[in-house]
């Protein structure tokens, strides 16, 4: 039996958690939910309710990075494993505070306190420190994508989908790049597969699909 992995197609947590998955070549059984239609099946293996979640069946992950990190240590065939501290620092800082001035930029209404703007001051200041680390190199550290980078990278397309026009006009032409190359590569392109929700008759979808 494969262990399972709850999912949400376009949640920037789950679509890192894929694709620690893909590279790491680890094959699950993708159920696709839908988040305001939870079903109890789901709710009884997370126990915080949020995707994603790799279930055992005896015990769970519940934490995008932690899947991340359990595959690839399984297998790490891309290296993806191997980079400096300063890579664990930026996933600490992209899920702390700049997730925390995402979410206030993106869901205003949710954060009637806070200054949507002034929020999205607070997120670009990471994207500034991510564009100085790219320099002229097309991943975080060097020619090759690392962990950092594809934890980091469904953050940034949520942010720069909150206002398109606005983040291409922006002076970041490395994290523009970056994001571009990300977003039109295979990989995306197959951890971003549609599929129907799940129904209790149903036992997932392979995946990664060989």
């Amino acid at each position: 039996m494969l262990p399972v992995l709850w999912s949400f197609r376009r949640c920037p947590y789950a679509m890192r958690a894929r694709l620690g998955l893909a590279s790491a070549g680890q094959q699950v059984s993708l159920r696709e939910i839908v988040l305001r239609d939870k079903p109890e099946a789901f709710l009884k293996a997370s126990e915080s309710a949020t995707v994603p979640c790799l279930d055992f069946g005896a015990e769970q992950i519940d934490e995008s990075l932690d899947i991340m990190l359990w595959a690839l240590l399984q297998s790490d065939p891309e290296d993806l494993l191997a980079m400096p501290a300063l890579g664990h620092a930026l996933i600490t800082e992209c899920d702390g505070p700049f997730k925390a001035a995402l979410d206030r930029s993106k869901y205003a209404t949710r954060y009637q306190d806070s200054d949507p703007l002034a929020e999205r001051a607070k997120a670009s200041a990471f994207i500034a420190k991510l564009e100085a680390q790219l320099g002229a190199s097309p991943w975080l550290f060097g020619t090759a994508p690392k962990l950092a980078d594809v934890a980091i990278l469904p953050f940034v397309r949520q942010f720069a989908h909150i206002d398109q026009t606005w983040f291409a006009s922006e002076p970041w032409p490395a994290v523009q790049s970056w994001l571009a190359a990300f977003k039109a590569s295979d990989r995306f392109m197959r951890i971003m597969q549609k599929y129907p929700p799940w129904q209790p008759s149903d036992s997932g979808h392979p995946f990664p699909e060989s």
